[in-house]
């Protein structure tokens, strides 16, 4: 695929396909690997849609990926988080690779063959303070949160190599040394499977220098949370569509309502308002994102300056915290819009609350209006986040 549109088709595509299992596979949980789906996702050709046209790719930009995810994330959110990281990494190779292993690791992109994601860690002081160390060529070290690692054809490890510095190793899922576990037992986007690696004497064939992005202003943080963005939006929409449903096809009126005169659900007053309400602050978080998109379609990868990293980070936060708030609420909305009924576990209509709840907790939105608030108050830029 080669414009936006053909993405968004093929996106559109995806979804539909994905939607009848959703429920399935979040029940599944880490009990059943969801390989079919995952494998419409590697097979649809959207791994590629980033990766830039001097490399071979269609080099389409925010905006697309945006939206893509978002079309997803309405159908499953859990498969649309698999290639969050991977999108990123494209980014990455692009501003940071050197020509071997761009030509090397775009090829397998262009040919369907996912990047996963072993960057955090657990029992440090933050997610981001590593014990993962590559030294004489060889990777040491356990990762959590592996979110697409465990069927991936790459695996992206950070750690810190001989000279102390920032390195990020990419090693075949399949190399010696390296094992992914199905230990992810959480409440929300449980299909991800994002456990436990752990890699032990793995060769390192492949690293770069990853220190270099908290020297100088970048934009691939904030590309990044786009994506995280578009995931909780599309759940937002996901859930109102949903919640659409179960009001018009099965959903009866409250006894308040008939006494009102109320015929069915929809026709109920309260229902009427707390559903338009809802179906606005949707709207509004899909307008946010998609001018978060825009921002960062014109300022590009490598930004011309601090005060344009500044602008696209900050259009980028707006986003991510009110789309993270507008999807908890649709999710815990759809049932006082839709009655006692539709708490029945057959539905699993729980799904788009957990998702939203366990997504939207990867970091703190305090921080995001936090940062809001200083440069619209004191023009204070916020950090310049390198960390993947």
């Amino acid at each position: 695929m080669k414009t936006h549109g053909e993405a968004v088709a093929a996106a559109t595509e995806l979804a539909a396909a994905l939607a009848p299992g959703a429920i399935d596979r979040d029940r599944n949980g880490a009990d059943v690997v969801p390989h079919e789906a995952l494998g419409l996702l590697d097979g649809s050709g959207l791994l590629a849609l980033t990766v830039p046209a001097e490399d071979g790719g269609p080099g389409l930009g925010p905006s697309t990926l945006a939206e893509v995810t978002r079309l997803i994330a309405a159908a499953d959110p859990a498969i649309a988080q698999v290639p969050q990281a991977h999108f990123l990494l494209v980014d990455v190779l692009a501003v940071h690779g050197d020509d071997n292993l761009r030509k090397r690791l775009y090829a397998e992109v262009l040919a369907g063959r996912r990047i996963g994601n072993a960057l955090a860690e657990r029992g440090g002081k933050h997610a981001q303070d590593l014990k993962t160390r590559v030294a004489g060529g060889r990777l040491n070290g356990v990762k959590y949160y592996t979110t697409g690692a465990l069927t991936s054809a790459w695996i992206a490890v950070s750690a810190i190599g001989e000279d102390g510095r920032l390195v990020l190793a990419f090693v075949p899922r399949d190399a010696p040394g390296v094992e992914v576990g199905t230990d992810w037992d959480v409440i929300g986007q449980r299909a991800t499977i994002s456990g436990t690696a752990t890699f032990t004497d793995v060769p390192v064939e492949f690293a770069l220098d990853y220190s270099r992005a908290y020297e100088v202003p970048q934009q691939l943080g904030a590309r990044a949370q786009l994506v995280h963005a578009a995931i909780e939006v599309g759940i937002a929409g996901g859930a109102l569509a949903d919640a659409r449903a179960y009001l018009r096809e099965k959903a009866r009126p409250s006894t308040e309502a008939v006494r009102a005169g109320a015929t069915a659900a929809v026709g109920d007053p309260h229902v009427m308002y707390r559903y338009g309400r809802l179906a606005t602050r949707v709207r509004a978080a899909e307008a946010l994102l998609a001018d978060a998109a825009r921002t960062l379609d014109e300022i590009g990868r490598v930004p011309a300056d601090a005060e344009a990293a500044a602008r696209g980070s900050l259009a980028v936060a707006a986003a991510k915290a009110f789309g993270s708030e507008v999807a908890v609420e649709a999710g815990s909305e759809l049932f006082a819009l839709c009655g006692t009924s539709s708490a029945a576990s057959k539905y699993d209509l729980d799904r788009h609350w957990r998702n939203a709840r366990t997504h939207s907790v990867h970091d703190p939105v305090d921080w995001k209006y936090h940062h809001l608030a200083a440069w619209e108050l004191s023009d204070t830029q916020p950090p310049n986040h390198g960390q993947l």
